[in-house]
């Protein structure tokens, strides 16, 4: 293990993170608050000297394996989710650390999930530095550093795989960090489009860049308690509707769209799911609230926005879903474990995950029936390779099991088992909100210090996608 290089990358990761640290303070400049310069200003110090100290001499070797870029990975994570929660203490907004880490972990993960009853009266920096936490963990802060480095070698590969989510991960160009800066540019044009669209739309600039932040990390932190519902605006819903379905595609083909590669778009099998799920879940529980809303087209727009904010992780709400019926709150925790697209910035299993998993039983089932005939997994009509086949099963198993080993963990608190159950499963799948006091008009903030840190492992175990973490906190051998 090449410890040497981990604290490395770490340094360089944390420098990221204590330089945004300085952009709260110039939103508490403009909006007179005085008490930034302390609440940011002593952790981003403490942040960047840190930094200083990992990085102020190059490791003679610098190889790096799948084990370092998990490792550093996971330990980057953990760093600055402790450190980027001292501004919440400081300032008071959130005394208690553990909430502090809490919302902290929730926003880096683009969880979304909150501590917070009554949000408003946070400060316009801190409401700033929870959303931007979003923008910063959606594509990732150590994509932002492959983004600047100028490496072609495996190394870069290496820690990408590590951070980015899905069954697979290749480059888009023959350099990786050419591609990290194109997947990092596609991400910063939609966050950037966002945000005039939803000024034109006459949205405040200072609640349209929360938004987009959240959005673009489709985590979910809104200025307002009742979230987007407070504009009561359809053409807004829309628009942040259609922003975070965007969000939740595979990134890899804004830029094959961007070269004319159209064939390799429409033929990609994960989106025409992806986006078929959204609108046969939108059909089905908006019949199924006819009744509830008064009207098909009430009932459609409101379903829309709520099928699109949960299969992409957002947590973004115009409605109570706790009113819902049973049908319609059930196939809503189904699509949590679904997810969005592979390369997105979405939570959730992955689409494609999905797809390999149930078509490799469809296989099994072929093979049973018939032991002699020859069945191959194909995904765009290609065959998937046996690694990512294995390593799909592989996943889902390993994620049932944390999955069941936090729902008893959290058992010893108040919450009911269909509460307890929820909470698992949204912070696993990074959406935000869950059932029983915790839909969208609830909150977090009765959990015990004891389940709040069980949850904040769960948060980083879905965003990082259980292996960095198991490999921080369990196996230090490389094999």
């Amino acid at each position: 293990m090449n410890y040497r290089m981990i604290i490395y990358i770490m340094g360089q990761i944390l420098r990221i993170v204590g330089l945004c640290m300085l952009l709260p303070i110039l939103v508490g400049f403009i909006y007179n608050e005085s008490h930034v310069i302390t609440t940011f200003g002593i952790p981003a110090v403490i942040t960047l000297i840190i930094s200083f100290a990992f990085t102020v001499k190059k490791p003679k070797d610098r190889s790096i394996f799948s084990m370092e870029s998990f490792v550093s990975v996971a330990a980057s994570w953990v760093s600055m989710s402790a450190i980027g929660a001292l501004p919440f203490v400081i300032s008071g907004e959130i005394p208690n650390y553990i909430d502090a880490l809490f919302e902290t972990v929730s926003g880096f993960t683009t969880t979304g999930s909150t501590i917070l009853g009554d949000v408003e009266n946070m400060s316009r920096s801190c409401m700033f530095w929870r959303a931007f936490t979003h923008w910063l963990g959606g594509m990732g802060v150590l994509m932002f550093v492959l983004a600047v480095m100028n490496s072609n070698d495996v190394r870069t590969m290496h820690m990408m795989r590590a951070e980015c989510a899905g069954p697979n991960v290749g480059r888009l160009v023959s350099k990786s960090s050419f591609s990290a800066r194109i997947l990092y540019g596609i991400y910063i044009f939609l966050t950037a489009a966002e945000v005039i669209v939803l000024v034109i739309l006459k949205m405040p600039i200072y609640d349209a860049i929360i938004h987009a932040c959240s959005s673009a990390g489709t985590g979910g932190f809104s200025l307002w308690n009742d979230s987007i519902a407070h504009y009561n605006s359809p053409a807004i819903e829309m628009a942040v509707a259609i922003f975070i379905l965007l969000f939740g595609v595979n990134f890899n083909l804004y830029y094959f769209l961007a070269i004319k590669k159209f064939a390799l778009v429409f033929k990609n099998e994960e989106l025409r799911v992806y986006l078929g799920v959204i609108v046969c879940a939108t059909g089905v529980i908006g019949i199924s609230l006819v009744e509830h809303y008064g009207s098909v087209l009430e009932s459609l727009r409101r379903t829309f926005f709520m099928v699109c904010s949960t299969i992409t992780s957002t947590g973004f709400a115009t409605t109570d879903t706790g009113e819902w019926n049973n049908f319609a709150q059930t196939l809503l925790v189904l699509l949590m474990f679904v997810g969005a697209c592979a390369g997105s910035t979405g939570g959730g299993m992955k689409v494609s995950r999905i797809l390999i998993i149930v078509k490799t039983g469809i296989r099994e089932l072929k093979y049973i029936v018939s032991p002699r005939a020859v069945a191959t997994v194909k995904m765009d009509g290609k065959p998937v390779e046996k690694d990512v086949i294995r390593g799909a099963s592989n996943y889902f198993i390993l994620f049932m099991l944390i999955y069941a080993f936090s729902v008893l963990m959290l058992s010893f608190d108040t919450f009911t088992f269909e509460e307890n159950v929820s909470a698992v499963t949204t912070c696993m799948n990074n959406i935000g909100f869950g059932l029983g006091r915790l839909d969208t008009s609830g909150n977090f903030g009765g959990f015990s210090v004891f389940s709040k840190l069980v949850l904040c492992f769960d948060m980083l175990i879905g965003r990082l996608e259980i292996y960095p973490l198991i490999m921080l906190f369990g196996i230090r051998k490389r094999y």
